[in-house]
């Protein structure tokens, strides 16, 4: 067969020139040929400017590949500009030529935020009435005998709860693992009780909880006897609690529904020499209906807020009376107090003097009435509205909480679900409940190199009592050093306002509560750590330093 005849030279027509492609473009578009040629001519662009202008469309902000111009962070800084979860617990410690917060982020909200100014060292610290949901002790001492316990030891520890028995420890324990007495106690101090006891559905917190217990099973969501026979039940425990809490054997105890927590407190804690109930955070209608009930309550925070703006209003008034008698002038309209919401008493009086009272628009009753309350108003849902009730004004407000139809939510996830009652002490229709708490071992940055840091972390409802039972057996097992990050419920954090006036003398005594003695000494103190709580307690040769 023959080859094939030689084809000869390409034709041109398969390389066009520039000028054909001009051509070719879309009408109305202008360049210039010169510019398109060039441009034709050079290169692509590759790098990081290329891959600024142009983004893969199908790229996700997860998966987008990051700047190249950006630098590369340290892998034990990463996590601070992050979520605090997601870095491992000893990238929390201590490194160098910084102290133990250069690696916490600015959240609030997370257990590592907290302020920059520590307390002075005491041989102990305030008591927090904030419910913690986590609490992480680091040492450089192990934690392995708070774990893996036998089942002799775990039913000491709940025989030694249901009978309050106290336990005493030396100063310092040489071998922790070996101390059956520090292994109970530590059992001990797991356990408070609960009421309702749904297994499957998580009970606190009930605020914004919604998420948590969606998809759950709630089989009295659409059946009203059985919200019924839940009510009735919740209705016993927590007449049982508060009958408890007047002959002074429960110290305290808390109702958490999705709206607010109540707290009460028995005579003798918190500086008071009578029950006190705090309530947190509130609204103007429930504020309301307190008062149609005759319920007589106070707002501390409130009033503490309008004393010292009234206080600062006084001094600066007296430094501007001062300045115009240096002056020579001012004199006269310094001493005419400026006008307040409060004065309007609703009179329109001046309106007929001027002679146009029916010429001007009078507003009615109610908007009146708002507009007296609009401070009152804006406090809503915030640490400010905290609501306290003092005395036998307790027990109308135990008749208020049982009748009351919002407590218990009408519609959505938690629809017909009976508040949460949190108690460290035995109470009728009351479930034994333990945190959980588990150890854990790693390696920390510090200057020179690394060290061993060893964690324990605590998971629940943690109780004041049980924080301050915590502390009590970490101190001699953990040769006085160790360091807790604390994560509170943040509604709960108003709980530590002032419970009692500051000249109100105490003379109660609470000897069978079922609390340790020097746990309840330090709950009878006044609190002092107004709508803050403790973020981070340090031990450091058996004394406390805190930051809130």
């Amino acid at each position: 067969m023959a080859a094939p005849a030689d084809p000869g030279p390409e034709p041109g027509f398969k390389k066009p020139p520039a000028l054909l492609r001009l051509k070719r473009k879309r009408p109305g578009r202008r360049s210039d040929p010169a510019a398109t040629v060039e441009a034709a001519a050079a290169p692509a662009p590759r790098g990081p400017s290329a891959a600024a202008r142009r983004r893969n469309p199908f790229s996700s902000l997860d998966n987008a590949p990051q700047r190249a111009a950006a630098a590369p962070q340290s892998p034990a800084a990463a996590p601070a500009g992050g979520d605090p979860s997601a870095a491992p617990f000893w990238q929390v410690g201590p490194s160098p030529g910084t102290g133990v917060l250069s690696s916490q982020p600015s959240d609030l909200h997370s257990p590592l935020a907290v302020p920059k100014v520590p307390s002075s060292p005491r041989q102990e610290f305030p008591a927090d009435w904030s419910i913690k949901t986590r609490v992480l002790f680091m040492s450089s001492q192990p934690f392995t005998w708070a774990e893996h316990l036998k089942a002799q030891e775990e039913a000491q520890g709940f025989a030694q709860h249901c009978r309050a028995t106290e336990t005493t420890l030396p100063q310092s324990v040489q071998e922790p693992q070996l101390c059956t007495e520090l292994r109970c106690a530590f059992q001990q101090s797991l356990v408070y009780w609960l009421h309702p006891s749904l297994p499957w559905l998580p009970l606190f917190p009930r605020i914004g909880a919604d998420r948590k217990i969606a998809g759950k099973a709630c089989p009295w969501a659409q059946d009203e006897a059985l919200q019924q026979v839940l009510r009735s039940d919740w209705s016993v425990s927590f007449t049982s609690l508060y009958n408890l809490l007047r002959a002074r054997l429960c110290p305290y105890f808390y109702v958490c529904s999705p709206q607010f927590s109540v707290l009460f407190r028995a005579a003798g804690l918190a500086g008071s020499s009578v029950p006190t109930a705090a309530i947190a955070p509130t609204t103007r209608g429930l504020r309301e209906a307190m008062r149609s009930e005759g319920i007589e309550f106070s707002l501390p925070l409130l009033e503490e807020s309008r004393t010292r703006k009234q206080k600062n209003s006084e001094e600066s008034l007296g430094t501007e009376i001062a300045d115009g008698l240096g002056g020579g002038s001012g004199v006269e309209d310094a001493g005419e107090p400026a006008p307040s919401d409060d004065d309007d008493d609703g009179s329109f009086s001046w309106l007929e003097e001027m002679g146009v009272q029916d010429e001007v628009k009078k507003p009615d009753t109610i908007s009146i009435q708002l507009r007296k309350e609009k401070h009152e108003v804006q406090v809503d849902h915030r640490p400010e509205s905290l609501v306290l009730v003092r005395g036998s004004n307790t027990f109308t407000l135990l008749n208020f909480l049982i009748s009351c139809r919002s407590l218990v939510a009408v519609a959505g996830p938690q629809a017909g679900l009976p508040p949460t009652l949190l108690s460290p002490v035995a109470f009728r229709g009351g479930t034994m409940q333990t945190l959980k708490a588990r150890s854990i071992s790693g390696r920390a940055r510090v200057q020179g190199g690394f060290e061993d840091v060893f964690s324990l972390e605590v998971l629940g409802p943690i109780l004041p009592h049980a924080l301050h039972a915590l502390t009590l057996l970490l101190g001699p097992a953990q040769r006085g050093a160790f360091r807790a990050l604390l994560s509170p419920h943040e509604p709960s954090a108003a709980f530590n306002t002032r419970a009692a006036p500051p000249q109100e003398a105490v003379h109660q005594d609470l000897p069978a509560c079922g609390l340790h003695p020097k746990t309840l000494e330090q709950l009878s103190q006044c609190p002092t750590l107004g709508k803050s709580s403790i973020r981070l307690l340090e031990m450091k040769d058996y004394a406390y330093t805190w930051k809130a």
